[in-house]
């Protein structure tokens, strides 16, 4: 993916340089992309601003706490290069929904990255790096620790830089669906059907694979696409599904416990998004075939 340095940092809180460390909380918080087998569990805030509750699961520590800490020295920084693709990327997807929300009449509000080392500490608790990056609705923020970069490599065979950009444009898929009341409604859904609640994660997660290729298409037609790039999303994507990861883990594949959807779904939606660009085609809760 052809980038440019120099991205604007205002909405990046990067406290790598100190705080939590491996060893505290480790248990999963909402929104990731499923990877260790994470389960999603969904917190609400409304697009009025008003806050939604979740039930936390038992052991999570849930003292309330900012992301404590400071950047790295840019001449200190081993990861500088990664952070400033990530950040870049970042800005860039969220731009493509700025104008998307512009163009059907709606107000975008920008969400904020959080870099972090080995654990951080959240608006709703703390976690631990190994859940993977993941996206918080009650702070409004997406929370990444580059050092998950080697591990698409090395555990998932997932390498590559525009992989690396399809976890953040999915992770930011989790916050437009937030804005857009998406979120909410697969709350209420997990808390008056519990029997529909696994289904209802699947298509939640499947849309945000899908607005991560609508955002994928939007490089493509800016001509920053090289060749390879979405070979390399596709192989993150399809690394993710809930059935490899379940026979990874030495696991025998289990539909009903999936949360995020098989590796043949997730590529089915990115690709989707990605042929047109277009939200609405993302529209996972109105079709009976995932």
């Amino acid at each position: 993916m052809r980038w440019r340095r120099g991205a604007s940092t205002s909405d990046v809180i990067d406290v790598r340089g100190g705080g939590r460390r491996r060893g505290g909380a480790a248990l999963p918080v909402g929104g990731g992309l499923g990877i260790m087998g994470v389960i999603v569990f969904i917190a609400i805030q409304l697009l009025s601003g008003g806050a939604g509750g979740f039930e936390v699961p038992a052991g999570f520590d849930t003292a309330t706490r900012a992301p404590s800490g400071e950047p790295i020295p840019s001449g200190q920084d081993p990861e500088k290069d990664l952070k400033d693709f990530s950040v870049y990327v970042f800005n860039n997807v969220q731009a493509t929904w700025e104008r998307t929300f512009s163009e059907q009449g709606r107000d975008y509000q920008r969400a904020k990255l959080v870099l972090y080392r080995d654990g951080v500490d959240t608006g709703c608790g703390s976690a631990s790096s190994a859940v993977g990056p993941f996206y918080w609705p009650t702070d409004r923020y997406v929370y990444l620790d580059l050092s998950f970069y080697r591990d698409m490599e090395r555990q998932l065979s997932a390498s590559g830089d525009f992989a690396w950009a399809y976890v953040i444009a999915h992770e930011l898929g989790h916050h437009v669906q937030q804005q857009l009341g998406t979120s909410a409604e697969v709350e209420r859904i997990r808390r008056s059907d519990p029997d529909r609640a696994n289904e209802a994660s699947v298509r939640l997660e499947l849309q945000a694979d899908c607005y991560a290729g609508v955002w994928a298409q939007s490089v493509f037609e800016a001509g920053d696409l090289e060749a390879g790039d979405i070979d390399e999303a596709i192989r993150a994507s399809e690394a993710v599904g809930d059935d490899r990861l379940q026979q990874q883990a030495g696991r025998q594949v289990n539909p009903d416990s999936f949360t995020h959807g098989s590796s043949a779904q997730r590529h089915e939606w990115f690709d989707r998004g990605r042929e047109r660009g277009e939200p609405a085609d993302c529209d996972t809760f109105s079709v009976d075939e995932l």
